[in-house]
């Protein structure tokens, strides 16, 4: 008797891309992307960060701030840190590390890497070290901005989370890039290779 209904047809997934080790030596061969979320007591509710960041120069080179994060939204962050670093015409373009959040492993981000021509990989499930630059700089922004207000309201929010990744781009030395900014650092870079300690992520 063929009283059961087929079996609806499973679309396939991308397939998934498991992070590995490599051995960084300039900008724009790696970003590490990750999601973090604060609380606006004022309004009762919580917003989202995604923050891409260059694990060698550790530039926040793009972010999204909101009160929802979907795929749509990572999209937009990956696509404005490409245009910002000028990286759409070059053949080689950096490595995007993530986590394994709904965002990431969408159909819709693994389209929009395979458009950008950009590999992206993803981390084990609970292997935080495995993302450690954006876990470290998410750390600073939960110690050195989050913790430190009782947000009122969303424009709030924005308003000092735009200033921390300003403070933290242009200001903010770090003792792993010759005591430089992000900033300074990329900027000097470009014009005469600065030796650093290899990173190997």
């Amino acid at each position: 008797m063929n009283i059961l209904r087929p079996q609806r047809k499973v679309n396939s997934s991308y397939p998934r891309k498991l992070a590995r080790n490599r051995m960084i030596t300039n900008s724009n061969q790696r970003f590490e992307t990750d999601i973090k979320y604060g609380y606006i007591a004022g309004e009762d509710r919580f917003f989202f960060i995604q923050s891409c960041l260059d694990v060698y120069d550790r530039s926040v080179v793009a972010y999204h701030i909101g009160l929802r994060c979907e795929a749509k939204d990572v999209i937009r962050t990956l696509q404005t840190a490409l245009f910002k670093r000028q990286l759409f015409e070059v053949q080689t373009k950096p490595v995007i590390r993530s986590d394994n959040g709904p965002q990431f492993i969408s159909h819709g981000f693994e389209a929009a890497c395979k458009s950008f021509g950009v590999e992206h990989e993803r981390i084990p499930p609970r292997t935080p070290n495995m993302n450690a630059h954006i876990e470290s700089f998410h750390r600073l922004l939960q110690d050195e901005c989050l913790a430190r207000y009782d947000f009122e309201t969303y424009s709030e929010a924005y308003e000092a989370v735009t200033e921390f990744i300003h403070f933290y781009n242009e200001r903010r030395i770090h003792s792993s890039i010759c005591d430089l900014s992000p900033s300074q650092f990329y900027e000097k870079n470009k014009t005469k290779p600065i030796p650093i300690r290899e990173v190997r992520v």
